[in-house]
C-alpha cells in the first residue's frame, strides 16, 4: 500500500532509512567497547531515537484522525536528538584525555557538562509535554534546553581548542581521533545553529496545523518551514557526524595505544595532575 505523505512525512521515512543500518553499526560499535562504558552508547542512543521520531512522524501521517500525540512525540525526538550527539562529542573529547586506567586527572568539567546535557533534555521534554496546557510556557522552556546545548556546543569548542594547544602531548590515534572531532564541530555547529532557530519560531507540533507562520524566520518553523532548509542544516549535517564518528570508531585502535608502549605517568602527559 502506497503511503501518503507530505514532504515532511517524506523526509521522515528517508531518516528511517538513513539510520536503521546506523542503528545496527553503532550497536556494533558500543557493544565492543562496552555499552556501560559510554564511548559510542551516545551515539546508538541517537540513532534509535532518530528511528523512534521518523516512525512517529510517518504513522502520524497515515493514522486519522489525526492524532497530535503522535506529531509531537515525533517533534520532540527531532529537537531533542542533538543531545545525544552533543554528548558522544563530549565522550570523544574526555577519551583524548584518558590514560590506561580509562579516568583522567579532573572528572569535573566533563561531569558537569554531562548534567547540563541532561538539564537541556529535560527542559525539551517537559516543553514539549506541557505544549498542549501552555504554548508559551511550553514554548520557553524549549527555548532554556536549546539555550544550554548552545552553552554546551561553545564549551566543546572551547575544550577541542585547548587540546589543539597541547596536540605535541596527545598520543597517536587520539591525535586522530582528535581531527575527526574537529571536522566534525562545523557540522555540528549548523545543527545546534538551526535548533536553535527553529526553536524560537516553532510554537506548535500539532499536525492539524493549518495556520502559516509569519514570523521573519518562519522558514526554519519546524512543522511548516522550509523543508530544503531542514534537510540542509538538519539531516545532511547530523548524518555528516555520525559517518564522521562511526569511521573513527572502527579504524581507529585507541585501546592498542597503551599496549604498545611501557606505561608510565610521562606517556600520558594530558593525564597527570
Amino acid at each position: 500500500m502506497a503511503l501518503n505523505l507530505n514532504a515532511q512525512g517524506i523526509l521522515a521515512a528517508a531518516t528511517i532509512a538513513m539510520y536503521i543500518p546506523f542503528l545496527f553499526i553503532s550497536f556494533k560499535v558500543a557493544s565492543k567497547c562496552g555499552i556501560w562504558r559510554g564511548r559510542w552508547t551516545s551515539l546508538l542512543v541517537f540513532c534509535i531515537m532518530r528511528v523512534l521520531g521518523g516512525a512517529f512522524l510517518v504513522a502520524a501521517e497515515e493514522i486519522t484522525p489525526v492524532n497530535d500525540g503522535l506529531y509531537t512525540a515525533g517533534y520532540m525526538l527531532e529537537v531533542a536528538g542533538l543531545a545525544p550527539l552533543l554528548l558522544c562529542t563530549l565522550t570523544l573529547l574526555r577519551l583524548i584525555f584518558d590514560g590506561p586506567g580509562g579516568e583522567p586527572t579532573d572528572e569535573t568539567i566533563f561531569h558537569s557538562l554531562r548534567i547540563f546535557n541532561a538539564s537541556g533534555v529535560l527542559l525539551t521534554v517537559i516543553g514539549f509535554s506541557t505544549v498542549s496546557r501552555s504554548i508559551s510556557g511550553a514554548s520557553t522552556l524549549r527555548k532554556g534546553g536549546f539555550l544550554i546545548f548552545s552553552v554546551q556546543y561553545i564549551a566543546l569548542v572551547g575544550i577541542c581548542i585547548f587540546l589543539w594547544t597541547q596536540v605535541r602531548l596527545v598520543m597517536k590515534y587520539r591525535k586522530r581521533l582528535l581531527k575527526a572531532i574537529s571536522f566534525a564541530l562545523p557540522f555540528l555547529a549548523v545543527r545546534t545553529v538551526y535548533g536553535v532557530l527553529s526553536t524560537i519560531t516553532t510554537d506548535t507540533f500539532a499536525g492539524s496545523t493549518t495556520s502559516s507562520n509569519t514570523s521573519s524566520l518562519a522558514e526554519f518553523d519546524l512543522v511548516t518551514g522550509n523543508w530544503q532548509i531542514f534537510l540542509v542544516m538538519s539531516m545532511v549535517t547530523e548524518y555528516a557526524v555520525v559517518i564522521i564518528y562511526t569511521v573513527s570508531a572502527f579504524v581507529l585502535p585507541l585501546d592498542q595505544e597503551f599496549k604498545s608502549q611501557d606505561l608510565n605517568e610521562d606517556i600520558f602527559p594530558l593525564n597527570r595532575p
